[in-house]
């Protein structure tokens, strides 16, 4: 996120939060995606692996390649990405349309096999969203400055994923993750889209859901 503080509000006088300014492209993704309760498994592997690739970055540059990412890595098929050897890690570093950074392009393939052990273990959406009990954590920031870039749960998380093999998800990138996701609502209070999503998190519990599918 941007670090300005003012606010920025809809031609009909809703007012959103200030970090995606008044790039279309970053509105867009601030008005229907960020904060929203995420509970697809696939989704969540791409969304860590392109916070991943931020690391250093701002998020609008990831945003405005992120259809070139998903070209690039078979649309983020953990299957496939898994697979990959010298031959498409090179094509990858010849890519001018994503990061071209070895390590995460490594990492990335690493993480995919981790994936897929998850997966086949009860699930990466419900391993993510147990250190959340199941439920998105409802903040009520005011200002930017108050949002933190770590937290308690985040570091948990970051060190769960890393013990079984995923790459580039330290605490401050898992918790923009978790921003990302829904799994904390970190839309100030005087946005529109804090109560929105809040009202999406009044679901059963992740593993409830589950259960009674």
């Amino acid at each position: 996120m941007c670090a300005d503080t003012s606010s920025s509000s809809q031609p009909h006088g809703w007012t959103r939060c200030p970090w995606p300014g008044t790039d279309p492209l970053y509105v867009a993704y601030h008005d229907e995606e960020w904060g929203v309760p995420e509970f697809d498994s696939r989704a969540l592997f791409e969304k860590l692996i392109l916070d991943g690739f931020q690391a250093g970055l701002s998020w609008i540059t990831i945003l405005r390649k992120r259809a070139a990412f998903r070209a690039a890595f078979d649309n983020f098929d953990p299957g496939k990405v898994a697979g990959y050897e010298a031959k498409q890690i090179a094509a990858l570093m010849d890519n001018p349309g994503i990061i071209r950074n070895r390590a995460k392009i490594e990492g990335t393939v690493a993480s995919a096999r981790a994936y897929l052990e998850i997966e086949a273990q009860g699930g990466v959406a419900d391993f993510v969203w147990n250190f959340f009990d199941g439920q998105p954590q409802q903040n009520g920031f005011r200002t930017i400055a108050q949002i933190p870039t770590q937290s308690p749960k985040a570091m948990a998380l970051s060190k769960g994923l890393k013990e079984r093999g995923f790459k580039f998800c330290g605490p401050t990138i898992v918790y923009a993750f978790c921003q990302a996701t829904g799994m904390v609502n970190d839309h100030l209070v005087s946005c529109w889209r804090h109560e929105a999503c809040a009202t999406l998190a009044h679901t059963p519990p992740l593993t409830a859901r589950r259960r009674d599918a």
